[in-house]
């Protein structure tokens, strides 16, 4: 899991170098990288919100799929994708932004927790060394509640900071000028005083001024998260979309913010905080983007986007669009669950189940008529229709 940090923290530990080099304070460059990546990403949002959109235009077309092939599930499934395909749109689209996130998240995690890397781009060697007195330390400072820990420990730099600021002699002699410059970071590692590298808690030793900002970080990411969820439920009902399994909603609409709380009591502060932001400006991109894909708009974009993939068709017939390998694929487990080949008429088109159970009759009928006329038997065609 480690392995999986530094790969994905070495980028956004330059990119939060470069902020922090600039407004010299933590938190603020936490707002700033948030701002930065969140316009990053503005493209797949954009991409993401247009899809949404062309979907509400298409759950008129979507319910008289539903009221014609309700009945037979694999029907309507084929009927779905076809319609996707035609209208040149991808359902799963939705899903790379919340993928997107996570994968941020890991690399905000990685820069909070190592900020002596990250930030002060301190050599390894040197890192390591100061990890080791540390260690030494911490039963003496109480740190990590005492116990020795890790050089390569998620958290050991943060470990390494609190034993410095507690006791700063006994780093002085660090090449680097490590002392001085982890010093002069700490200080700048704050919100308000409250130092961003620590651990919220909910029942803290005393109620003192950080602890009471620490306290309330994860909180705020509850109702960051609670906005977004409500807006999105509101706008929801406000176009009229139809919304499966409100149970599952309802759920998802308060269990995301308690998760987010729950998350932040057990992450340093930074992270808590990048959440609260990262809420933020999430739910101002999708309220401008909401506005922005008016119907009118949308059924304009709708047909040039339907146009564009029609013509894109023509001159690539080779290429096969997300939609049509999907019903390719489906069409391939059919013919394994079938015994063998799909089965077509003479059109050529894919027969129905009760078409094809006609056809087994009709080939029935037809043996028994060869083996009674092989053999000089009676053959009566009533009987089979018996």
């Amino acid at each position: 899991m480690n392995a999986l940090y530094d790969i994905i923290g070495i980028p956004f530990g330059y990119l939060m170098r470069l902020i922090y080099y600039i407004c010299k304070n933590y938190a603020v460059s936490i707002i700033i990288f948030t701002v930065v990546t969140k316009l990053i990403l503005f493209p797949v949002n954009y991409k993401t919100q247009k899809s949404s959109a062309r979907m509400q235009l298409l759950n008129p077309k979507l319910e008289k799929l539903k009221k014609s092939f309700g009945s037979n599930p694999q029907r309507l499934q084929e009927e779905q994708q076809k319609l996707y395909a035609q209208e040149g749109i991808n359902p799963m689209a939705s899903c790379l932004p919340a993928f997107i996130q996570m994968f941020l998240l890991f690399g905000v995690i990685d820069v909070v927790y190592k900020p002596i890397t990250h930030i002060l781009g301190i050599t390894k060697s040197i890192r390591i060394e100061a990890a080791e007195r540390a260690s030494a330390l911490a039963e003496e400072l109480g740190i990590n509640n005492g116990r020795e820990f890790a050089s390569n420990n998620l958290r050991s730099e943060l470990f390494t900071m609190e034993a410095l600021n507690k006791k700063p002699d006994s780093f002085s002699n660090l090449a680097e000028n490590f002392s001085q410059k982890v010093s002069e970071f700490s200080d700048k590692f704050t919100i308000f005083g409250a130092n961003l590298g620590k651990t919220p808690e909910l029942h803290p030793d005393s109620w003192t001024k950080e602890a009471i900002i620490l306290f309330c970080i994860p909180f705020l990411a509850g109702l960051a998260q609670l906005l977004v969820s409500i807006y999105s439920q509101v706008h929801q009902k406000k176009i009229g979309a139809t919304v499966q399994g409100g149970g599952c909603m309802s759920v998802m609409m308060y269990g995301m913010p308690l998760l987010s709380i729950w998350f932040a009591f057990n992450v340093p502060a930074g992270v808590g905080f990048y959440w609260i932001w990262s809420s933020i400006f999430s739910f101002l991109i999708t309220f401008g983007l909401n506005q922005y894909f008016t119907p009118e708009r949308t059924e304009a974009i709708a047909e040039k986007e339907k146009e564009k993939a029609r013509i894109y068709a023509e001159k690539h017939p080779e290429k096969k669009t997300f939609m049509q390998r999907m019903m390719e694929q489906q069409a391939a487990l059919e013919q394994q669950q079938n015994g063998g080949s799909a089965r077509t008429n003479s059109n050529g088109e894919k027969m129905s189940r009760s078409e094809q159970n006609k056809q087994n009759r009709d080939k029935l009928k037809e043996a028994r008529k060869r083996m009674a006329e092989k053999y000089g038997d009676d053959y009566d065609e009533n009987d089979d229709d018996d």
